[in-house]
């Protein structure tokens, strides 16, 4: 896998399997390319994966995306199993077959096995087209530690997971299945499974504010922050004063409350006195499964819907109906309002007919976002096999979409969806015009959905356009499979796109390399949303997300919006007029470190590592930028010179003082600059805190100053024979610059960061610096308008640029002397490059989810229907929920209004703000008290001299620019009771005269 060089493919067959190459004995992730797995997975579940091969049979629509996912995970060896040949059916359910292959009658496996392995060459993908059935020898399943079927008759899967049940150690069994809208998994680890790390969450360090000296001792959290800890669990405690005993042990806890537990006997122990450290202890935890056959009549069964619990047991019944008429019958059914398969499995199941005769009608079809949502879901089943890493599925997860329509074979690429979904649907997806927003891994995922499925076809005008201003960088080939090697340092915009269209030639789209915000808002204007169906967001930040949505809402288009973190992912759908939007919510926003914490008084390695990341802006970002600024600004040195330093750009001045007199000419200076930096952060400035605060102060009620969190510091001697500086000083050369202690010490937490550009000075201050700068000017032998610093912006993926060897050392020596317990790289990389962990798994199922809802918007589905969905496929646990109604708002008892109304005034070159008052009065049935455009106040009638305003002309109040068709507005009314707060309305969009133009400009 990810461990070992790349070598050939290799071919075998069921009874003949080629010989798995030996591992290697030395093993070094590739983290330019793992790295955002890693934080999911862990370095020793990859080192696993290493170690693993998988045999995986049936390459339909669930197999491939099942290969896609393992192999982009990295698993050693992977032997793909089918005996099929490809159809034209498979063009719209096997991203990996094309129009040649069927046109050769290419075997599935063979047609895919090559783009397979392209995906990840440290990955072994064999192929075996041989027959496996009821008398295959099951031998050769020994070599492999996971066995996962697809597109197998359900008493093959009994026999061969009764096999790899009973073999020591079992082979871990996965059996999964698509039959048109509905689906099935199912696990089998053996009779005793054990799981290291159940949850996969990171456990969270917490202070302690008391520990009770009784039985049972009760341990108090500091700052009443919540503990997250059930019952059961352990903890383990360190830095504790006073109750010395508890350092080091471990105890399992009694929950009392959200901020306390209780531990076990206290009260022979030394009292309490300050400080101290909890951490939860991951526990190992073994699950036991039941053979297939055990299973069928007993399942235990995952609820996805839990407003309907009693589906999954009903599902189970009719696709155990489904696998009896397959076996009897030997055919999937085709369509049919009244197919013999339907009064088969209704006579077999005696279940809710309606289900009956959607699941029987369609049983024949595929619908490739549902393979996709399986596929997903099944290999995190299978990378859970094979590391022992997070809980896995006890032991069937079965789930069906929505109550579809059924169409009639063409014979074309899109029989497989028209026989699930029906062909008035189908044609409304090939008509669709849609616009995505981001082309990294959700839209990867997205693409490879929309153009299975048919989505804004050409010969229909129907269109995809798609922007996404980044380029293709190596770590993102782990989960955003349109890429490949060849692709780094292009666009992912172009690159998908081109991608997508050998998915399916019949794709309209349209690459774009452009942000969605303000700036581009004459692309993306209102004319241009007018002409959508739908926008879909495939972003990695809040704010992107809120002003797509924000545009999406001011002109009423659906929005479908997505994201991951880890093995953890969302999907939020946004209807017009049905639901509310992602800005009627808001959470929590992320909590800032205290500026004081920063700078003196870190408590944990967090604190410590965004010090050095600050260190590094400061250092490389920020002042050279100042620098660049001031020699803008002013040209030459007898400009600078002439002209008074104005206040507000002196903290510029000083600074280009301090750059020039200390600039280093040689490689010596830099040594020294970087000697002094040393002893300024890791020697003064702890010598300074204890100057001012010794280790005995202590506060106005008497308690220590250094408690918990403070810690004191011990300043760092530079001594080159010190191990830990000779491991981490190195960087520190790269520093170029030198600074002033400050004198004053900051312990308000409460104190933002000071503006660097906006510090007072006095007049002195100001002559001094002219002179200084006069002096420096004149010794640095250079012309300042040449002289140019480069601003080096941090960039945590490039190790060759020595970025995170700086804040990794920086950090590290920090919390050195705050007695903290340090990160390693790969921590410190994650907290300071701010790293989202993804994983290909959940960012196939997101999309999959997300790709349903994309059918029930061009259905036109009624709000009960559309669904909101949390998943955490390491649970695993997946919930679906209604969406957010959309709320009203009464403004009188007969008008209310939504975030997704709009009213409409049309005016003319003389229409005057009293018309414009009038119209809305006369329209609406409400008289507007004020009139507001952007931060404008058009009309407040409080407002001296704005009675006046009422004769102005529209035009000349707002002074539109040229082109301009109208404007939105802000409408408020009188409250029917004084004394009330005026009551809102919603967006008046003014035109300027009646013309209402398709191509107008917002």
């Amino acid at each position: 896998m990810l461990f070992i060089s790349p070598t050939e493919s290799h071919r075998g067959t069921p009874g003949h399997p080629s010989p798995l190459p030996t591992m290697a004995d030395s093993m070094d992730i590739d983290d330019s390319l793992y790295s955002r797995q890693r934080y999911v997975l862990g370095d020793s579940a990859m080192q696993k994966m290493a170690r693993s091969a998988v045999f995986l049979s049936g390459i339909g629509a669930l197999g491939v995306e099942i290969a896609k996912n393992i192999v982009l995970a990295g698993v050693k060896a992977v032997t793909l199993h089918d005996c099929k040949r490809c159809e034209v059916w498979d063009l719209g359910t096997n991203f990996f077959i094309r129009e040649e292959d069927v046109h050769s009658q290419k075997k599935r496996v063979e047609a895919v096995h090559s783009r397979v392995a392209e995906l990840n060459p440290y990955v072994q993908v064999s192929v075996s087209t041989d027959v496996l059935d009821e008398n295959t020898d099951l031998s050769f399943l020994k070599r492999y530690q996971c066995v996962v079927l697809t597109e197998t008759k359900l008493s093959l899967q009994k026999r061969i997971d009764h096999f790899c049940h009973s073999q020591q150690p079992p082979i871990k069994f996965i059996g999964c299945d698509v039959f048109g809208i509905c689906s099935r998994v199912f696990c089998d680890f053996g009779e005793a499974f054990e799981v290291s790390d159940p949850t996969g969450e990171e456990p969270k360090e917490l202070f302690i504010q008391n520990i009770s000296q009784e039985n049972p001792g009760v341990v108090t959290c500091m700052d009443s922050r919540t503990h997250g800890l059930q019952t059961g669990q352990s903890v383990c405690f360190k830095e504790i004063n006073g109750m010395t005993e508890l350092n080091g042990t471990t105890h399992q806890v009694t929950v009392l409350s959200p901020y306390s537990f209780a531990i076990g006997d206290t009260s022979s122990f030394q009292p309490y006195a300050h400080a101290g450290i909890f951490r939860l202890v991951k526990m190992p935890k073994t699950f036991t499964f039941e053979t297939m056959e055990q299973q069928l009549s007993d399942p235990r069964l995952l609820t996805p819907d839990f407003s309907k619990p009693e589906a999954p047991l009903q599902l189970h019944t009719i696709m155990l109906a489904l696998d009896a008429f397959l076996e009897q019958q030997c055919f999937k059914p085709l369509t049919s309002s009244r197919s013999p398969c339907f009064e088969w499995v209704l006579s077999y199941s005696c279940v809710n007919q309606e289900l009956v005769r959607s699941v029987s009608r369609c049983a024949r079809g595929c619908l490739s976002p549902l393979a996709a949502v399986v596929g997903g879901i099944a290999s995190q089943e299978v990378l859970k096999a094979l590391t022992g890493k997070f809980s896995p599925l006890q032991q069937w997860v079965e789930a069906h979409c929505f109550n579809v329509d059924f169409g009639v074979c063409r014979g074309d690429r899109y029989d497989a969806l028209r026989a699930c979904i029906g062909e008035s649907l189908c044609l409304k997806l090939h008509t669709f015009q849609v616009f995505m927003v981001g082309c990294g891994a959700i839209g990867c995922e997205m693409l490879k959905n929309m153009a299975l499925m048919g989505v804004g076809l050409s010969r229909c005008s129907g269109e995809i356009c798609i922007t996404d201003p980044d380029l293709i960088e190596k770590s993102n080939l782990n989960r955003q499979f349109l890429f490949r090697p060849q692709h780094i340092r292009k666009p992912k915009s172009t690159t998908a796109a081109a991608a997508s269209l050998e998915i399916n030639p019949e794709l309209q789209i349209d690459a774009h390399l452009n942000k969605v915000c303000p700036a581009t808002e004459d692309m993306y204007s209102d004319a241009f949303f007018s002409r959508l169906n739908l926008v879909v967001t495939a972003l990695d930040n809040v704010e992107a997300r809120r002003y797509v949505d924000s545009r999406s809402v001011s002109n009423q288009k659906a929005l479908l919006d997505s994201g991951t973190m880890g093995t953890k992912g969302h999907t939020e759908i946004i209807v017009p007029y049905l639901t509310e939007s992602y800005n009627s919510h808001r959470d929590p926003p992320e909590e800032e470190i205290p500026f004081c914490t920063l700078k003196s008084f870190p408590a944990v390695i967090e604190h410590t590592i965004q010090w050095a990341r600050d260190k590094f802006e400061s250092a490389f970002s920020h002042k050279p930028s100042i620098y660049n600024m001031f020699w803008q600004t002013h040209s030459s040195a007898q400009e600078v010179l002439r002209v008074r330093i104005i206040l507000h750009s002196m903290e510029g001045s000083f600074q280009v003082i301090k750059l020039l007199s200390r600039r280093p000419t040689q490689w010596e200076h830099c040594l020294a600059l970087a000697r002094l930096k040393f002893d300024k952060y890791f020697k003064r400035k702890a010598l300074q805190l204890l100057h001012s605060f010794p280790l005995d102060t202590r506060l106005k009620d008497g308690s220590l100053f250094w408690q918990s969190p403070k810690r004191p510091p011990s300043p760092i001697e530079f001594e080159l024979s010190d191990p830990l500086l000779k491991l981490l000083t190195s960087p520190l050369r790269k520093i170029t610059k030198c600074e002033y202690l400050y004198q004053h010490i900051e312990t308000d937490e409460t104190v933002k960061k000071p503006d660097q550009l906006q510090m007072t000075v006095s007049s002195e201050e100001e002559r001094q610096a002219i002179s200084q700068l006069q002096k420096a000017i004149s010794s640095s032998s250079v012309t300042p308008g040449r002289l140019r610093m480069t601003p080096t912006f941090f960039e945590k993926d490039d190790d060759s640029n020595v970025h995170m060897d700086f804040v990794a050392s920086a950090s590290a020596l920090r919390a050195h002397m705050y007695a903290i317990e340090a990160a390693d790289r790969l921590q410190t990389k994650r907290i300071a490059g701010k790293i989202i962990p993804a994983i290909a798994t959940s960012t196939a199922a997101v999309a999959g989810l997300v790709s349903l809802e994309l059918i029930k918007v061009a259905g036109g589905y009624g709000f009960e229907l559309f669904k909101n969905c949390f998943f955490n496929l390491a649970i695993p646990v997946m919930v679906l929920t209604e969406t957010a109604q959309v709320k009203r708002t009464q403004i009188r008892d007969d008008i209310s209004f939504s975030i997704w109304d709009r009213w409409t005034i049309f005016g003319h070159e003389d229409f005057t703000l009293s018309d414009f008052m009038n119209a809305v009065k006369e329209e609406y049935g409400i008289e507007p008290t004020m009139v507001v455009h952007g931060v404008k106040m058009l009309y407040v009638p409080v407002m001296p001299g704005h009675n006046k305003r009422l004769k102005l002309t529209m035009h000349k109040l707002i002074k539109p620019s040229a082109g301009r068709k109208y404007v939105d507005l802000t409408v408020s009314f009188a409250p029917e009771v004084d004394g009330d707060e005026d009551l809102p309305s919603p967006p008046v969009r003014y035109y300027f005269s009646r013309e209402r133009e398709s191509g107008e400009t917002a």
